[in-house]
This record gives structure tokens, C-alpha cells and sequence, in this order.
């Protein structure tokens, strides 16, 4: 697992302010010594991974006893894993017995079995992967949250009987469920649900103030040229982020401005496509010597802070997606961005105000070509663009979020009994709801 670091609470006023970290800190006394566990798939690559490495040392200075732990898997185990996340978002296919009984031999193999050897308060379980393991080991006393990061299509649930079966079968172990948007939300679960949005670290290495030296040396390690244009992506490599779609814009580009493509981002051990993306977009683009595609280290922090900060727009134009902490990245540079109208980007860009929506290549190069055109709009894009993440997405925040509904938990306010079908938001944009 990568090492941990994070500042201290007080660091953090300057830029969310005082009256938001009293509210932190004031729960977090509540919650003193809280044992806390977190479960997910891997300790490197996407939004989960990315969040913990920067809450469980920092709950722990707040006097939390909290822990992060990864499930096992084999090749086969994720593959299937894989599958469920693709199927639950949309993607065409059968979930079949055989696929059924990988994922659950594995959760239940000694290692995974053994998972926990102690006794937990609360243990939040991230997105499919490790979801039926409250078959497992799950304790009668132990409240279990399920974290769900993905936007689920409920007809595909509909239309996938073995899955809809076994995801039923084990999210009524959980006592509540997180989703990161309202919309996200499936309603049919009989359990409490919080909405609470992902976040970044505003003073992680992939996100502090760096350096113009610091980011040439960066642009330099991988023979980028800081005098031309930069146009950017990056993140996973996977079949929902559309990068297709970014290359044919930047094409469309090239064509009338000199400019380059940055395609950066790396795999993660829970997903096994990765590579086999990596492997196509690098020989469909292998004859342009200004597109650079990068396949970084898990420990490419500051590296992927620099391409962002000397990016001149960033793209994430998603088929599908969760949430999009690599859109909240970028906005927290104050650069303009081009983000799909998906899943939980629209949380975060409000189109003509804090970025653009994608829309054909055509009609997206051209305001591409603008921002190259016109940097004061393009600043002033980012400007806004940093200043609405400051106010609801960053770590400080909502946490205290997530802290109050495990005191909510903890303290018996809510459970399946009295709150079966509620919904519960501290954020501004949405009031508790009872659905009839």
C-alpha cells in the first residue's frame, strides 16, 4: 500500500475556512476513538483509493481509530468484478451463473475470510467488488455502509436476472447505503441513504501549489514541449471515459492551431481492461508524435498535478461516470474543462459557468479553439471553476458529512426500521426526504 500523508486540521482554514473546520472538528470529538474500517478493491488507481489515502491518517489525527483494508482476487475474480461494474452502469451482457460463483468463492476464500480480526463499529465497504462480504464476516453488533461510486442503470438490474438477484441478496445486509448524487440513488434498497459527494485533498501532492520548476521538469521527464499548446486528459483508461472522443477532437484541432495531446493516467489491480485500452489508443495514435501517452505509476502525484497545471484546457468527455474526481482535479487548477453530461459531472459543471459539455467533435473543437484563442476567458472559466469546488468539494468538508451519519448510525437516530426509505443530504443542494 502506498505510504500515508496529510496535513494537519488546522492547515486546512485558510482554505475552507474557520467555521467549516469547527464543524469537523466538533462531530469528531463526538466520534472519539470510533473504530472505523474501510474495504475496497485496491490501494492504487481511481477515485476510492485516491480519497482514502488522504482520510484514514487524517481521521486518525482526529482521534479515529481508522483502518483501510484491501480484499484478494485473481485474474478471474477481477474480470468478473469488472464485468458487474460494466453491467451495472449500462453495458450490454449476461452475468451468468459461473461469473456468480467466482466472485463469490473468492469473497469467501480464507484470506478474505479473515479480513477482519478484530472488532470493528463501522465498516464502509466501497463500489461491487467486495459487496458480499457481509455474507461472510459480517458481525451481528457491526453497522456495514455500503459506499456506492457508480451510477447504476436500474434497467439494467431489471434485465440481468442473476444479478439483480445477487446484488439484492447482499445489499440488504448493509444497514445504509452512500450514493454520490441524488440521481444515483436506487429506491427500491429499504435501508437509510446518504448523499454524499466525493472530494479531493486541496494539499495532497496531486493537488498543492506547484512550482513553474516543478512543472517543467515534469513536461521535460516526458518530452513535452512547454511552448505549445496542451490539451489534456486524464485517468483510468477505461472504455467509459472517451478518450476516442478526445482524440478526434484534438484532430479537429491540430487542424487549425498548433497544439498537443497529453493522455495520461495508469491501471489498477482491480481492473484487468486497463491495459488492453492502453494497448489501443497507443497504436491508433502512434503516428502523431504530438500525442503522448503516458502510462504513469501509482505514485505519480506531483507528476499528474504538473500535466494538469500546464494543460490549457482538460477533457474528461464520459459515456459514464461516477463522480469524476479528475474533473475536480482540474477545476481546483482553474482550468477550463470539457467534461461528458453524465452521471455526477453535472454536480460539478454547469455548462457556459464552470466548464463546457461535450457535444459532437466538431462543436467541441471549436470551443477548444476559443479557449487557445481567448486565455483571459479561459482564466476566468477556471477562476470560477476553482472557487465552486472550494465551497462543496473538498476533503475537510464532507467528511464532517460522512462523520454525521455514522453518528446518526451509531446513536440509533436512523435505521432500516424508522428510515427505511429516506434520504439525507447535509449538502446544500438537497433537504431530508422521505420518499411515500
Amino acid at each position: 500500500m502506498l505510504p500515508f500523508s496529510v496535513s494537519r486540521p488546522e492547515d486546512y482554514a485558510p482554505i475552507i475556512g474557520q467555521k467549516k473546520l469547527e464543524r469537523l472538528l466538533n462531530v469528531a470529538s463526538r466520534l472519539k476513538s470510533l473504530k472505523l474500517l474501510e474495504i475496497n478493491a485496491t490501494a492504487q488507481g481511481g477515485g476510492v483509493a485516491e480519497m482514502l489515502l488522504s482520510v484514514i491518517p487524517f481521521l486518525n489525527i482526529l482521534g479515529i481509530d481508522a483502518e483501510w483494508k484491501i480484499i484478494t482476487g485473481n485474474t478471474d475474480y477481477f474480470e468478473c468484478t469488472k464485468k458487474i461494474h460494466n453491467l451495472l452502469q449500462g453495458m450490454e451482457g449476461a452475468f451468468t451463473p459461473e461469473m456468480e460463483q467466482i466472485y463469490l468463492n473468492n469473497l469467501e476464500d480464507s484470506c478474505n475470510a479473515s479480513l477482519i480480526d478484530y472488532h470493528p463499529d463501522i465498516v464502509t465497504v466501497h463500489d461491487p467488488q467486495p459487496l458480499c462480504l457481509t455474507h461472510y464476516i459480517k458481525k451481528p453488533d457491526e453497522i456495514w455502509l455500503w459506499r456506492c461510486h457508480i451510477d447504476i442503470e436500474e434497467a439494467s438490474l431489471k434485465n440481468n436476472g442473476n444479478l439483480v438477484d445477487l446484488i439484492i441478496d447482499c445489499v440488504e445486509h448493509y444497514d445504509a447505503a452512500i450514493f454520490s448524487t441524488v440521481h444515483y440513488v436506487v429506491s427500491q434498497w429499504l435501508m437509510p441513504k446518504f448523499i454524499i459527494p466525493p472530494f479531493i485533498d486541496p494539499l495532497s501532492d496531486k493537488n498543492r501549489e506547484l512550482s513553474k520548476k516543478e512543472i517543467d521538469t515534469v513536461l521535460n521527464k516526458y518530452g513535452i514541449d512547454n511552448r505549445v499548446p496542451i490539451i489534456a486528459q486524464i485517468g483510468r483508461f477505461d472504455p467509459w471515459k472517451g478518450i476516442d472522443r478526445t482524440i478526434t477532437t484534438y484532430r479537429k484541432v491540430k487542424k487549425e492551431r498548433k497544439c498537443q495531446l497529453v493522455i495520461a493516467g495508469g491501471t489498477a489491480t482491480d481492473d484487468p481492461e486497463g491495459m488492453r485500452i492502453l494497448a489501443k489508443i497507443s497504436e491508433d495514435t502512434k503516428d502523431d508524435e504530438d500525442i503522448h501517452i503516458l502510462n504513469l505509476p501509482p505514485d505519480s502525484n506531483i507528476e499528474i498535478n504538473a500535466l494538469q497545471r500546464a494543460a490549457s484546457i482538460i477533457m474528461q468527455p464520459s459515456t459514464k461516470e461516477g463522480f469524476g474526481l479528475v474533473i475536480t482535479e482540474a477545476l481546483w487548477k482553474s482550468k477550463p474543462v470539457i467534461a461528458g453530461n453524465v452521471g455526477g459531472i453535472p454536480l460539478q459543471i454547469r455548462h457556459g459557468d464552470t466548464g463546457y459539455f461535450y457535444e459532437t467533435p466538431q462543436k467541441t473543437a471549436k470551443k477548444v479553439i476559443s479557449f487557445l484563442d481567448n486565455p483571459e476567458a479561459a482564466l476566468a472559466m477556471g477562476d470560477r471553476g476553482k472557487k465552486y469546488i472550494r465551497e462543496h468539494f473538498l476533503m475537510p468538508d464532507r467528511l464532517t458529512d460522512y462523520l454525521m451519519a455514522m453518528e446518526l448510525l451509531m446513536t440509533g437516530a436512523l435505521n432500516k426500521k424508522t428510515c427505511s426509505e429516506c434520504i439525507i443530504s447535509y449538502h446544500p443542494w438537497f433537504k431530508l426526504v422521505k420518499r411515500k
